[in-house]
């Protein structure tokens, strides 16, 4: 069974750091590139980075350029998220997702909250 858990949400003040993981279970994680996606309260989601499966190509929106960093562990089968410079409007539920086939994975998120 594919799983998906992410973990290290949580409440940060302006200017914070947090880093967010996400666990994989059930597939080749070496196979498939990783995203991030984040969906803020009331609005829908989000891409906010995508690791290809080696983790040697990466790719941010830009509201996060230079703010967050993703990365992955293979051996580990976890890819993370950076998070820096944490702002208010980064409040929202983070999710990391794969495509496999048709279907698109997803985890259950974690919540960060960024308030002072």
């Amino acid at each position: 069974e594919v799983q998906l858990v992410e973990s290290g949400g949580g409440l940060v003040q302006p200017g914070g750091s947090l880093r967010l993981s996400c666990a994989a279970s059930g597939y080749i994680f070496s196979n498939y590139g990783m995203r991030w996606v984040r969906q803020a309260p009331g609005k829908g989601l989000e891409w906010i980075s995508t690791i290809d499966r080696s983790g040697g190509s990466t790719s941010y929106v830009d509201s996060v350029k230079g703010q967050f960093t993703v990365s992955r562990d293979n051996a580990k089968k976890t890819v993370y998220l950076q998070m820096n410079s944490l702002k208010a409007e980064d409040t929202a539920v983070y999710y990391c997702t794969f495509q496999q086939g048709v279907v698109t994975r997803r985890g259950q998120g974690t919540q960060v909250t960024v308030s002072s």
